[in-house]
C-alpha cells in the first residue's frame, strides 16, 4: 500500500489520500472550488473541525462538498455513503444543517411558525418534488447520505485509514504504507480559492444602483458565489450575505459601517454565509420572512455550536411576507415568492427621486419556467406562483437580475427571452449561451449597474449621520451647517497616502465617508499598524484636540476611499466652543488604551470609539485601597496592585484583568490595594450591557473569550441536537 500523500485544497482544509481513499480535513468558505481547480475528483471522508471560526469564517461548511460527492464523485448513482468523522455533538450539528438546506423545513416547524397554509403546503409539495429519491421512490432522509463515525478514545477508523485525534485540530493519520500528521494550526488567513479582483478608484455612492460581489455558482472554479449591494442614498442593503463577505466588502471599497441591511433570499451555502453579519459594528436588519430568518439562525446555531437563542440576539429581524410591499427608509420592497428546492424569495425594489421611477427585479433562485409549469400541471405549485413569476420574467423592469443557472434547480436564460426590461443581467452562471450574448450579460465581480446617480446631498446626510455617530450625541444643528458650509469631498485610489508622518496638518480634518484606511507609524525604521479605520471615522482631531499642529501618524487607503474635509479652525472652534473639549480629550486619551487591551485588540476601530465614549479613567495611589464594586467593570490597565482575600491570602492583579461586575459571568466584587500607583478603565455596568447588545462584534468577542477561556458560566454551548 502506498504511503499517504497530503495537501492544501485550500487555506483551513487538508486532503490526505492514497490509491484507493481520500480524506478532506476542513471544510472552510468555498472549499469545493478549491477541490476542483486542484483537481480532485473524489473523496470518502469528511473530518470536521474542532474550532469551528477562524479569521471572520465558519470552517464546516459541508453543502457543497456534499453535492460534490454526491454527483461529481458519483456518490448517490454508486449508492455509497460518506464518512464523517467528528465528536458526537458535531456530528448531529452537521446533520441537523444539513436537513435544513437539503430538505428545508418540516411541517411542524411551519405549523410553528404560523405560516400560511397554502404557502406552507406548496413549500413542503416543491422541496418533496425536488428531494433526492431513491429507487423506490422515497425520499432520502439526511442521515442515509452518510456514515457516522464518532472519536472513540480519540481513535477513528475509515476503511484502511486510521485517524488518531492528537489535540485541537491535529490529527496523526495512517495506513499500512505510512502516516502522515495534519496540523490545522497554520494560522494562515482563510482567504477565496481563486481570485478576487479589487478597486482601485472610488465607485462613487449612488441614490440607487447594485453593485455585484459575485454572481456565479457555487461550482464556479474561478468566480465567487452570487451576491449583490444594493446602494440606495449612499447606504448599503445587502442582496444575500456570501461568503468570504468581508473579502468582497473590501474588494468593492465598502465598510461594514456602510451596510445597513441584508435581504436573505434563502439558506443555500453559495446565499447565506451570516457570521460575517454577527461580528458587524451594529445590528444588521435582516429583512426576510421569519420561516427563512429561523432557518438561518438555526444553521448558524449549528455551525458556530452555540444555542439558538444567544445567535438569534446579534441580529434584528424585519419580517416579510410572500405578496408584501414594506417601504424601507424610502425604498419600496415588494416582496415575492420563488419555486426552489427550499423556501426562497425574491424582491422588486423601486423608488422615486425628484420624478425619476426606478425598478430593479431580483428574481431571486428560482426553477425553470417550463419545470415550473410543468409542477403547476402536478398540483404542486400554486397558479398565483406562477403568474407572477412569468410576470417577473416580462415586465418592463429598468434591470431584471434572474437566476440563468440551468440545472436541477435553477433557471434558465431563455426564460427572459420576452422580457421588456431596459437590461437583463443573469447571475449563477459562466457564460450565456452565444445565441444570447447580444440579448443579455452577465453579473461579475466588480460590475455596478446604476439606475439614479448620486449627487452632494448624498454626501450630506452621511456627514451628518456619521458626525452624530462619532459624538455620540445628536450634532448640534448649527454647528453642523458651520461645518458643511466649507466642507469638500475627496477621493483617493487604494494605496493612496491621504495624511504623512510628520507632516504639518495643512489646515484638514478628514471624516472617512466609504471605505477603510490603514494609520501607520513609522519609528526607527520600523513600520507599526497602529489601526484600521472606516467610513466614519475622523482623521487629524487629535491634531485639533492637542494643537500640535503635526501629524503622528500616516494614513493609507486600503481599499478605495472617499472623505469629507473639514477646515481644522471651524472644527476646532466646534470643540472649543460647544463644551466638549474636555470630554473629547477624555476620550481620545482612552481610545489607544482601550485598543491596546487583549479582551478589545480584535475589534473594529468603530467599536473601541464607542468603548471609549463610556469609560473613565481612574487612579488608585501606590498605598491606596479601592472597593471594587457590582455597578462597573474595571478592567486594571497598569501599576501594581493587589486583591486580599478573606482568609488573609494575596493574589495579583494582572493587566487586563476584568474585576467588579463581568459580562455573562459572575461578579468579582473585591477591595484592591495598590502597590504602586495604579491605573484602571471604570465603565458603568448599565451602560455596558446596552452597548453590548447593540454591538454584534463586541457581543460575540466577549462570549467567544469566555467560551475559550473555559469559563464554567458560560450556558450556551450547543450540545447533541435531533436531525428533525
Amino acid at each position: 500500500m502506498a504511503e499517504p500523500q497530503i495537501l492544501t485544497p485550500a487555506p483551513g482544509s487538508r486532503i490526505v489520500r492514497d490509491e484507493s481513499e481520500v480524506i478532506l480535513f476542513g471544510q472552510p468558505p468555498e472549499v469545493l472550488k478549491g477541490l476542483l481547480r486542484e483537481g480532485i475528483s473524489r473523496f470518502d471522508t469528511l473530518v470536521l473541525t474542532d474550532i469551528r471560526e477562524k479569521n471572520g469564517s465558519l470552517l464546516n461548511n459541508l453543502e457543497f462538498p456534499l453535492y460534490f460527492f454526491l454527483f461529481f464523485a458519483k456518490g448517490l448513482a454508486e449508492k455509497r455513503k460518506i464518512n464523517l468523522v467528528g465528536n458526537t455533538d458535531s456530528i448531529s450539528h452537521a446533520m441537523r444543517l444539513l436537513r435544513y438546506t437539503l430538505l428545508g423545513p418540516t411541517r411542524a416547524e411551519l405549523d410553528k411558525w404560523h405560516t400560511d397554509e397554502a404557502l406552507k403546503n406548496e413549500w413542503l409539495a416543491v422541496s418533496e418534488a425536488l428531494a433526492l429519491k431513491n429507487d423506490a421512490g422515497a425520499i432520502i432522509a439526511v442521515d442515509e447520505f452518510f456514515n457516522p463515525v464518532p472519536f472513540e478514545n480519540n481513535l477513528a477508523v475509515v476503511g484502511d485509514f486510521a485517524i488518531e485525534h492528537k489535540g485541537v485540530d491535529r490529527y496523526l493519520v495512517s495506513n499500512r504504507g505510512g502516516d502522515v500528521y495534519v496540523d490545522l494550526n497554520d494560522g494562515v488567513e482563510l482567504t477565496p480559492p481563486y481570485p478576487v479582483p479589487t478597486d482601485y478608484v472610488p465607485g462613487g455612492l449612488t441614490k440607487m444602483g447594485i453593485e455585484v460581489l459575485g454572481g456565479a455558482s457555487g461550482f464556479s472554479k474561478t468566480e465567487p458565489c452570487t451576491g449583490l449591494a444594493l446602494c440606495y442614498n449612499g447606504d448599503y442593503l445587502l442582496i444575500d450575505s456570501i461568503p468570504f463577505l468581508d473579502k468582497h466588502l473590501f474588494a468593492r471599497g465598502i465598510s461594514k459601517n456602510q451596510v445597513s441591511a441584508v435581504f436573505l433570499t434563502h439558506l443555500h451555502d453559495d446565499h447565506c454565509s451570516m457570521f460575517p453579519l454577527m461580528e458587524m459594528p451594529h445590528c444588521v436588519e435582516v429583512i426576510t420572512t421569519l420561516e427563512i430568518f429561523n432557518m438561518a439562525m438555526e444553521k448558524l446555531s449549528c455551525s458556530l455550536g452555540w444555542k439558538l437563542d444567544t445567535v438569534t440576539e446579534h441580529f434584528r429581524l424585519l419580517k416579510v411576507n410572500p405578496g408584501d410591499t414594506i417601504n424601507y427608509y424610502g425604498l419600496n420592497i415588494k416582496v415575492h415568492n420563488t419555486v426552489h428546492s427550499i423556501p426562497t424569495i425574491g424582491a422588486t425594489f423601486s423608488t422615486i427621486h425628484k420624478g425619476q421611477f426606478r425598478d430593479v427585479c431580483i428574481v431571486g433562485d428560482n426553477q425553470n419556467m417550463a419545470a415550473v409549469r410543468k409542477m403547476g400541471e402536478s398540483g404542486i405549485v400554486r397558479r398565483e406562483t406562477i403568474e407572477n413569476l412569468e410576470r417577473l420574467y416580462k415586465q418592463n423592469f429598468h434591470l431584471l437580475i434572474a437566476d440563468g443557472g440551468a440545472g436541477e434547480i435553477h433557471g434558465d436564460p431563455a426564460d427572459a427571452l420576452d422580457s421588456e426590461a431596459e437590461r437583463v443581467v443573469f447571475v449563477h452562471v459562466e457564460e450565456v449561451p452565444e445565441a444570447l450574448q447580444t440579448t443579455f450579460s452577465l453579473a461579475s465581480s466588480g460590475k455596478r449597474y446604476t439606475l439614479i446617480e448620486g449627487d452632494s446631498m448624498i454626501y450630506t446626510s452621511q456627514i451628518n449621520h456619521y458626525l452624530t455617530l462619532w459624538l455620540g450625541q445628536p450634532f448640534p444643528n448649527r454647528w453642523m451647517r458651520n461645518l458643511l458650509a466649507e466642507q469638500e469631498i475627496y477621493r483617493y485610489n487604494a494605496e493612496d497616502v491621504i495624511i504623512v508622518q510628520e507632516a504639518v496638518t495643512h489646515g484638514s480634518v478628514y471624516l472617512i465617508l466609504t471605505g477603510y484606511c490603514e494609520v501607520v507609524r513609522v519609528e526607527e525604521g520600523k513600520r507599526e499598524t497602529v489601526a484600521m479605520l472606516q467610513a466614519g471615522d475622523v482623521i487629524g482631531e487629535m491634531a485639533v484636540l492637542t494643537g500640535s499642529g503635526i501629524r503622528n501618524a500616516s494614513v493609507v487607503a486600503k481599499t478605495p476611499v472617499t472623505v469629507c474635509v473639514f477646515a481644522e479652525e471651524t472644527f476646532r472652534n466646534f470643540i472649543r466652543y460647544s463644551g466638549l473639549q474636555e470630554k473629547l480629550e477624555d476620550r481620545w486619551l482612552l481610545r489607544p488604551v482601550v485598543k491596546l487591551l487583549p479582551q478589545f485588540a480584535d475589534l473594529a476601530s468603530t467599536v473601541t470609539d464607542k468603548i471609549s465614549r463610556i469609560a473613565e479613567w481612574k487612579v488608585v495611589e501606590g498605598g491606596k485601597t479601592m472597593w471594587l464594586d457590582d455597578a462597573h467593570l474595571y478592567i486594571f490597565v497598569e501599576g501594581f496592585g493587589s486583591i486580599i482575600h478573606d482568609d488573609g491570602s494575596e493574589e495579583k492583579i494582572v493587566n487586563g484583568e476584568e474585576l467588579g461586575w463581568r459580562a455573562y459571568t459572575d461578579s468579582r466584587v473585591a477591595e484592591m490595594t495598590a502597590t504602586t500607583d495604579c491605573g484602571l478603565i471604570s465603565i458603568d455596568a448599565t451602560a455596558y450591557q446596552k452597548l453590548l447588545k447593540s454591538t454584534p462584534q463586541l457581543n460575540y468577542h466577549t462570549r467567544k473569550r469566555l467560551t475559550l477561556e473555559g469559563d464554567e458560566k458560560v450556558d450556551w454551548l450547543l450540545g447533541e441536537v435531533a436531525i428533525y
